[in-house]
């Protein structure tokens, strides 16, 4: 009761000085500069312990890119692993990713050849590093240093498509350095995810009676045979139709809408956004082939707990082929939670399951182990 005179004087004094009761509308920003000012604006650390850090890293003999964010530092820490091999994840973190700052130091990183760390350096130079064997040993050397700077015996590592299989090596060669490894659109066996993507996607395409679709396939087949890699301009066709009928986002035709929110990413400037695009061929053209040949269902035991995070309608790495591996693998703890609404770009596609998935399953793990903030 005591609130209303109260509302009436303040609504008397605004008609009195002539305010408006309507919010005055805010400018539409006018170009990149400023859209990025406002996001970078909205998603700031302000929390007392908080972190936020855009900076280099020496990593493997040169400088690669990392974005540290969290709302406490003492949080536990999240490595994430990108895809591609050069599809950055970094970028699109401003829209996926804010709500897991507040249960863990989220870290970012660009990878040998991709997103900022490619525009760093001479791609001549990278050229001949740029092998699998390479990226784990980076991969390592990412892990130890986020341990030592943080004063962590443990983090957690997520993988995401091709980030899963450096994630996957890094459980297997230093469980001891792992609260747990996440594999989300996991790799098991690459080459029979090929032959089941194209079989499906032929499928689709003969029901929607899709000639040039069908011809396409049709022209590359057989597709994935044994374990020789696959020519790019195959593969590309093949993820063409795939993407086309939604085998990449559920119920989108491929990633454009993720491409197109690289521009938002308060993170790149337009040099970066032009250098990941050009990073992304790289690393496709010297990782892509040799990464689908690889066939990572002969992991079976691990000595760090397993979760994978998997896109029920995934067809660009098979998810029901992943399952298949999740149910022989052997490992102190292990949990696969399907996403029923998701194909492979599972943190873009549910974040609130994301999230809710991180925080319910994962990240008490770290808080038995005493790794972490618990007034949460």
């Amino acid at each position: 009761m005591k609130l209303l005179p109260l509302f009436l004087l303040c609504a008397a004094a605004a008609a009195c000085s002539g305010a408006s009761a309507a919010v005055p509308e805010a400018p539409a920003p006018r170009d990149r500069a400023q859209a990025t000012a406002i996001v970078a604006d909205m998603r700031r650390v302000v929390t007392d312990n908080g972190i936020e850090r855009l900076e280099k890293v020496r990593i493997g003999g040169i400088d690669q890119w990392v974005s540290i964010r969290g709302n406490d530092a003492r949080n536990p820490v999240l490595l994430m692993l990108h895809g591609g091999p050069g599809w950055v994840a970094m970028p699109t973190s401003w829209y996926f990713q804010r709500g897991w700052e507040e249960y863990f130091t989220v870290v970012q990183w660009d990878q040998r050849g991709a997103g900022k760390t490619f525009a760093s350096n001479d791609p001549v130079q990278l050229a001949p590093t740029m092998t699998r064997e390479r990226m784990v040993a980076d991969s390592l050397e990412m892990v130890a240093w986020l341990r030592h700077e943080f004063g962590k015996q443990k983090i957690f590592v997520l993988g995401q498509s091709w980030g899963s299989y450096l994630g996957l090596e890094v459980a297997k060669q230093r469980p001891q350095w792992l609260h747990a490894y996440i594999g989300m659109g996991q790799i098991s066996n690459a080459p029979e995810s090929e032959r089941r993507g194209w079989a499906w996607t032929m499928q689709q395409a003969q029901h929607d009676h899709n000639a040039q679709a069908i011809a396409d396939l049709q022209a590359i087949a057989p597709y994935a045979q044994g374990s020789t890699p696959l020519a790019l301009d195959a593969l590309f066709k093949q993820r063409q139709w795939l993407n086309h009928y939604g085998g990449m986002v559920h119920n989108r035709r491929g990633g454009d809408a993720e491409a197109a929110a690289f521009a938002l990413s308060p993170e790149y400037t337009d040099a970066d956004i032009a250098a990941a695009w050009k990073g992304n061929d790289f690393s496709m053209q010297h990782l892509l082939a040799d990464a689908l040949t690889l066939d990572m269902s002969t992991t079976r035991q691990l000595k760090t707990p397993l979760f994978l995070f998997l896109g029920r309608h995934d067809y660009n790495v098979s998810s029901e082929l992943a399952a298949e591996w999740f149910a022989s693998v052997d490992a102190p703890q292990k949990k696969l939670i399907w996403f029923e609404q998701s194909a492979h770009e599972v943190m873009n596609e549910e974040p609130g399951k994301t999230l809710l998935s991180l925080v319910q399953e994962v990240r008490p793990i770290a808080e038995q182990a005493g790794d972490g903030v618990f007034e949460q």
